[in-house]
């Protein structure tokens, strides 16, 4: 009787408001992927002038974890990602956190269980277990529901009985053979599945009175009027189940669309991105630091590791997803106005951790050097400077360039700050000539009589001093260098010497020439 039908997910009308939800689970850390899930909805939502919805699915109360959930909406605030209502923002469709929503999901699971479209089921795991030895590739499905011990197989006195007594069960929902369900993604197109490899899914717990995800997603949508469903791939195989629940309440009208985003790969390109992989090739899969409250482990997060916020909302945003421009730095604002959703990525995006790490050098790079120099001024404390605002913020002029981290400034530069107590060797055994100790006596004495100890004057009388005497001019500023920082690095020498000032600079090329002879 079922056979050929379809089932479409809605098509909304151009006058329907976009309300779309991000729904994480308080189970622990928020991972990357779900962070640029939530983008993408924030993103439409926006593009759209709709709303973003904060859900919190805990209806698995066994895998709670003490914290979570403070973590992810701080993730959230940090990340600069905006929602409109929810768990602790508030609006008129709550309680947006879903153990809060027992008695609303009873309801449904009565409905559907009046409708015949689910039934109850006695079986326990060790039946289960028993069955799929006997049965290979064994499913609770149409071909095995007759031989399990459900209100299918049993009279009404003997389930009544049953559940007078207190033993714990499960309402599943019944799945037809013989339907085609097809499912418009506005991602991936037409999906079309066989009800037939469907199986029975569990809708509710008697053990603890909560829903299943399945069921309580669907209701959640429908009653806080969610037009669109944008998700993981992860759940796409969850998708038909999900239209079937529509038809099943009487719901097809109000459907969402869904879109399932391409997967989050390993750098490699090959399997779904964890957090293995970043421990493996020492990046961040978490926003914020997380510390499991159960093992006491402390994983690394974007925050503590010094990434801008938005360099990695920028990032995310160009995972299997692209402007159809060579545009790659994007503000937030920005992305708002390029976001088309049907410019993602059906195969999957494969996570490029450098790539993220050269946004931040590129955010660094955008950021005035006073933003910078803020963040990098309690470094300079911590190690025992003190130094004017103004001074460090030079220094941030001449070496932000080359960093990706404000972090990575302090080993670069320190030498801008502190005089060098010995001298690399190798640049000692490259740089450091037999008439480099003479050449730099007459240099200091050069440097000495000047009035005008700017970058200008000196690199003239300097140049003019090299060209006369017909040094090498590379020599001479490779011994220079060394004298001034200690080794082969730094930005030119007269914006050392400049910063730096008469006094210092004289003083430490005196104390390497007596050091180097």
């Amino acid at each position: 009787m079922h056979k050929n039908i379809r089932i479409s997910s809605f098509l909304p009308m151009e006058d329907r408001r976009v309300r779309v939800r991000f729904a994480p689970s308080p189970t622990g850390p928020l991972h990357i992927g779900g962070v640029r899930t939530a983008l993408f909805n924030y993103l439409f939502a926006r593009k759209h002038k709709g709303d973003l919805v904060f859900r919190i699915e805990d209806t698995d109360s066994n895998r709670f974890v003490p914290g979570a959930e403070e973590y992810i909406i701080e993730s959230f605030q940090w990340l600069g990602i905006k929602f409109d209502e929810g768990v602790s923002f508030g609006g008129k469709y709550g309680p947006y956190r879903q153990s809060e929503r027992r008695a609303i999901y009873k309801k449904y699971v009565d409905q559907l269980l009046e409708a015949g479209k689910a039934y109850i089921a006695f079986d326990t795991p060790e039946e289960l277990e028993q069955k799929r030895t006997e049965i290979q590739n064994f499913q609770y499905d149409a071909r095995t529901r007759g031989m399990m011990r459900n209100s299918l197989t049993m009279s009404a006195d003997e389930v009544a009985a049953l559940i007078d007594d207190g033993k714990q069960y499960v309402v599943r929902f019944k799945i037809d053979p013989g339907r085609e369900i097809l499912v418009n993604d506005m991602i991936r197109g037409e999906v079309r599945v066989k009800s037939d490899i469907l199986d029975d899914k569990v809708l509710y717990k008697s053990a603890d009175e909560l829903p299943t995800y399945h069921l309580a997603n669907i209701v959640d949508d429908h009653l806080m009027e969610i037009s669109h469903v944008i998700r993981g791939e992860e759940w796409l195989p969850s998708a038909p189940l999900h239209v079937l629940l529509y038809e099943a309440f009487g719901w097809q009208d109000t459907m969402p669309r869904f879109a399932h985003l391409p997967l989050l790969l390993k750098p490699e390109g090959k399997g779904k991105l964890s957090k293995r992989d970043g421990d493996r090739l020492g990046f961040p899969v978490f926003p914020l630091e997380w510390h499991d409250p159960k093992t006491g482990e402390v994983s690394s997060g974007y925050r503590e590791s010094g990434y801008f916020p938005e360099a990695v909302v920028n990032f995310l945003a160009l995972l299997g997803w692209n402007p159809g421009t060579e545009q790659e730095m994007f503000t937030l604002e920005e992305l708002v106005e390029a976001f088309d959703i049907s410019r993602c990525s059906k195969a999957g995006a494969k996570f490029d951790y450098q790539k993220g790490i050269w946004f931040n050098h590129e955010y660094i790079l955008k950021k005035s050097n006073e933003e910078i120099a803020q963040l990098f001024a309690p470094i300079v404390a911590n190690n025992g400077i003190d130094e004017s605002f103004e001074r460090v913020t030079e220094v941030v002029r001449m070496m932000k360039d080359r960093v990706s981290f404000v972090k990575e400034l302090w080993p670069l530069c320190s030498f801008f700050f502190i005089p060098p107590v010995q001298y690399d060797e190798k640049t000692v055994k490259k740089r450091w000539k037999e008439d480099s100790a003479k050449v730099m006596t007459e240099l200091a004495n050069l440097l000495e009589g000047l009035d005008d100890f700017s970058l200008e004057n000196q690199e003239r009388i300097v140049h003019k001093w090299v060209e006369m005497m017909e040094y090498k001019l590379g020599n001479v500023m490779n011994a220079w260098r060394l004298t001034l920082v200690g080794e082969g690095k730094g930005p030119g020498m007269f914006d050392i010497s400049a910063f730096l000032g008469k006094e210092e600079t004289l003083r430490r090329m005196r104390r390497a020439i007596e050091v180097l002879g």
